[in-house]
């Protein structure tokens, strides 16, 4: 399933959760899914706790976050040197 197809499963419900990206349609946050993968936990360990969640919701969540990341851009603060 290529990046976009898997982007699909992401939509926004400005019902649900003040508009954050979810997975599709229901009450669990793209943002939720991602620190759950950050604190370190598996992809079966959240598959156990979300029955209805598919092995693809998880992968569109990282696609998200990389399409986001993707588009940032930082702009370097200037900073003062001490002489």
């Amino acid at each position: 399933m290529g990046e976009n197809e898997l982007l699909t499963r992401i939509t926004v419900d400005p019902r649900i959760f003040g508009g954050k990206p979810i997975i599709r349609g229901r009450r669990l946050a793209v943002e939720h899914v991602l620190s759950m993968l950050a604190a370190g936990d598996d992809p079966e360990t959240i598959l156990k706790g979300y029955p209805w969640l598919e092995r693809e919701d998880i992968q569109a969540c990282l696609a998200y976050a990389h399409r986001m990341v993707g588009h940032e851009r930082i702009e370097p603060l200037p900073f003062e040197t001490v002489s």
